[in-house]
């Protein structure tokens, strides 16, 4: 799993798993749709086998992290902005 995740950390769903699985004490197969494209959520915690508990608008589930990536803060940002040469 790549270390750039972390508990805590903003994401975004780039691509649409097949199907979600809650993150719950029993988890259950739910509909790929609860989730959209692009929709932000935050890390709660890490799981074996590159799993992530991630919590979005319409709950909690257990993402790969192939199917997300980080989200840039706004001063991550203006740093890259300000260190590039014009």
């Amino acid at each position: 799993m790549p270390s750039a995740f972390n508990v805590g950390d903003r994401i975004r769903l780039h691509t649409r798993p097949p199907y979600l699985k809650s993150a719950e004490t029993m988890p259950m197969l739910r509909p790929p749709d609860l989730v959209e494209v692009g929709e932000e959520g935050t890390i709660l915690t890490r799981q074996p086998g590159g799993y992530l508990g991630v919590r979005f608008a319409r709950g909690k589930f257990l993402i790969d992290a192939q199917y997300i990536e980080p989200v840039e803060s706004p001063a991550e940002s203006s740093t890259d902005l300000e260190s590039s040469p014009e």
